[in-house]
C-alpha cells in the first residue's frame, strides 16, 4: 500500500464518525508498505497490511465470507472481459473504453468502487493525479496489484472442458501504475475521509451489495462537493439473495422506489429525497453493452444504463 493513502485512511467501523488511522509499518520498500497494520484509537480496530495488500472489512459477514469472486474461475473471467480488447481478442468488446471515454481529464484523486481487476482503475489513473481502486474480494486486489506492480500480467481463460489458454496482458503507456493502488474494503463502508475524490466510479455494483442506497451515499461522502464527477453504470440484475427486496432501488411496483431502478438512481442523484447532498447534475445518460466469457463458446451479454453526474 502506497504511503500517500495514510493520509486519507479512516476506519471504516466508526462511521459516521470519521477517526485517522496510526500505521505501525513492519516492511517498507520505497514509498510502499508491504507489511504491517492500521489501528483506529478509538474502536480498537486492527486492519493488516500483507504482500503490500491493505484490508478494510470492519465486520466478517456474509458478503465476505461467501464471495464467490474468490475462485479462480470468477477472476479469470473478469480479467477477460477487462483486458481482452488490449489483447486484440476479436470476441472483446470497447465497454471499458466506452465508460473511461465517459470521464474527462481533472486534477485530483480517483475512486474505483468495486474495480474488480481493476481495468477502469487505470484508465482513471490516466485521467488524472491518483487513482484507487477498492474490492471486497482479495484475489481480484491480489491480481490488479500484480498487474500494477509488474507491468504484466499471465492468466489462463478456459477453451473447452480443463483445455486452457495462456494470455498475457501488458498496460499500454498511457496508463500511470505509479498512480494506482488497490485495496481490499466494503463499499458501503469506504475507509476514506469524506470530500477528497474528484472522480468517483461505480460500475455493475449497486446490485451486489446488500444495502444499495447506503453505497451511494459513501460514494457521494467522499466525493468532492464542487468540481466532481460520478460515473454511475448497472444493469439492475436485482437478486433477493443478495439485496433485500426492501432495499431495491428500483424493480418493484410499489414502496419509495417502486419502478425502474435508472429512474430511481437518478432522481437519488439530484438530490429527490434528500438523500444525498449537495446534489448532482446529470450530464449525460445511456447504455453500454459489455460481455463476460466462460470458455470459448460461451459468453455473457449484459447491457448497463449509466448516468454521468457532475456539480
Amino acid at each position: 500500500m502506497k504511503l500517500q493513502l495514510l493520509d486519507i485512511l479512516i476506519c471504516p467501523a466508526c462511521l459516521p464518525h470519521e477517526v485517522r488511522l496510526s500505521p505501525r509499518i513492519t516492511t517498507q520498500q520505497g514509498n510502499d508498505i508491504l507489511c504491517g497494520s492500521l489501528h483506529c484509537r478509538q474502536c480498537g480496530a486492527v486492519y493488516p497490511v500483507e504482500d503490500g495488500i491493505a484490508a478494510f472489512i470492519p465486520h466478517v459477514g456474509v458478503e465476505c465470507m461467501h464471495n464467490r469472486y474468490e475462485t479462480a474461475p470468477l477472476v479469470s473471467a473478469y480479467l477477460w472481459s477487462h483486458y481482452a480488447d488490449l489483447l486484440g481478442d476479436p470476441e472483446a468488446g470497447p465497454a471499458y473504453r466506452e465508460w473511461s471515454g465517459l470521464i474527462r481529464e481533472h486534477p485530483g484523486l480517483a475512486l474505483d468502487a468495486g474495480c474488480a481487476v481493476g481495468r477502469l482503475t487505470f484508465e482513471m489513473a490516466a485521467k488524472g493525479d491518483f487513482a484507487i481502486g477498492i474490492d471486497n474480494s482479495r484475489a481480484f486486489i491480489q491480481t490488479a496489484r500484480t498487474l500494477m506492480t509488474h507491468g504484466r500480467l499471465s492468466f489462463q481463460v478456459p477453451q473447452e472442458g480443463v483445455l486452457q489458454k495462456t494470455l498475457t496482458v501488458y498496460p499500454p503507456p498511457a496508463w500511470k501504475p505509479e498512480q494506482v493502488e488497490f485495496i481490499v474494503g466494503d463499499i458501503q463502508s469506504l475507509p476514506f475521509a469524506s470530500r477528497h475524490f474528484s472522480a468517483v466510479a461505480s460500475l455493475n455494483l449497486i446490485d451486489k451489495v446488500s444495502r444499495p442506497l447506503k453505497h451511494l451515499q459513501e460514494m457521494n461522502r467522499v466525493a468532492r462537493a464542487h468540481r466532481a464527477q460520478f460515473l454511475f453504470s448497472d444493469p439492475f440484475s436485482w437478486s433477493e439473495e443478495i439485496t433485500p427486496r426492501k432495499h431495491w432501488l428500483g424493480g418493484t411496483p410499489e414502496g419509495p422506489f417502486r419502478g425502474r431502478g435508472m429512474d430511481n438512481t437518478g432522481s437519488l442523484l439530484t438530490g429527490h429525497g434528500g438523500h444525498l447532498s449537495p446534489a448532482w447534475r446529470i450530464a449525460a445518460t445511456g447504455s453500454v453493452w459489455w460481455k463476460i466469457r466462460t470458455h470459448s463458446n460461451h459468453f455473457e451479454l449484459i447491457r448497463s444504463g449509466y448516468i454521468k453526474a457532475e456539480r
